[in-house]
């Protein structure tokens, strides 16, 4: 007796599925993604939406009062310009005035980055008995608004004999609620327990831990932290005119308002000195503004 034996038809083969070996743009373009030119267009249009008020400040300081007050106003330069720019660099002392402004920034910008990551750090990591109610109050701080106080620090400023001088700028801004938030809400995500953990093993102290792990690990978060600070405080103008005076240590706000006296005041001089407290700014941006962005991406592709 012969057994025989069959071979089973085999199955057909399934197609493959046009969809998947069509593949995504993105990975035949080897995982980057490309604008189309629609993007273009959009990004094109915020870009000269954001610098019309740049270029708009350089025409309006290059006229006079009586072109500035026709309509339609004046949509291009005109001849007066660098005159203007330096009559209001002499008139109101903007040369001593950015290098106030540039002390008082850089102090309170360093100063905040240092403090908020710190902070942020404990109330990120550590574990103490009330860090909950504590970080309550640091952020119903920020809800109580910044005139409040006034009253009360420039009692203290008379008290000090603080008047005219760039200490009583700068003390009032050496810590940041918002720093402390933002810095512990970012240590919260980038930094991780176990690396923490790990240093102490090696018998790291905290400030050891401080330095070499919680600094690198928040350099993008502090860089961002750091410009936000050096604007605001560039930008200030209330605190400044009531404690600063025009003629004795005024920073780049205050220097520009004096330049506004009169009774018909100047139009196209206040808008020079505005252009030229503004161009500071801008430079810093452009000295710094790549690593910033790059500090911002890095912190997003880690968290």
């Amino acid at each position: 007796m012969t057994t025989t034996l069959t071979k089973p038809p085999a199955e057909p083969v399934p197609e493959p599925d046009r969809r998947r070996r069509r593949g995504s743009k993105a990975s035949r373009a080897g995982g980057q993604l490309h604008a189309g030119p629609i993007a273009y267009i959009i990004l094109a249009v915020f870009t000269l939406g954001s610098l019309f008020p740049l270029v708009w400040t350089a025409i309006a300081a290059s006229r006079d009062n009586q072109r500035l007050a026709q309509t339609p106003p004046p949509l291009w330069f005109g001849s007066n310009l660098f005159d203007k720019l330096e009559i209001a660099w002499n008139d109101a002392n903007l040369g001593e005035a950015i290098l106030n402004t540039t002390i008082v920034a850089g102090i309170s910008s360093a100063t905040v980055v240092f403090m908020a990551t710190v902070a942020g750090f404990a109330f990120a990591k550590l574990k103490f008995r009330g860090r909950n109610a504590l970080m309550l109050i640091v952020v119903g701080t920020m809800m109580v608004p910044p005139q409040l106080s006034v009253i009360p620090l420039y009692m203290m400023v008379a008290k000090l004999d603080w008047s005219d001088q760039l200490q009583a700028v700068i003390f009032p801004s050496l810590v940041s609620a918002f720093g402390v938030f933002f810095m512990r809400q970012y240590l919260l995500q980038a930094l991780p327990d176990e690396i923490i953990e790990a240093a102490r093993v090696d018998g790291a102290s905290s400030w050891r831990v401080i330095w070499h792990v919680v600094f690198p690990t928040a350099r993008p978060a502090m860089a961002v932290l750091g410009m936000l600070t050096f604007v605001q405080v560039w930008n200030d103008f209330l605190w400044p005119f009531l404690v600063l005076t025009q003629n004795g240590n005024p920073t780049v706000q205050v220097a520009v308002a004096g330049l506004g006296r009169g009774f018909t005041p100047d139009q196209a001089l206040i808008m020079a000195g505005a252009l030229l407290g503004t161009l500071p700014l801008l430079l810093v941006f452009a000295i710094f503004g790549k690593q910033i962005v790059g500090g911002i991406m890095q912190g997003a592709v880690k968290g």
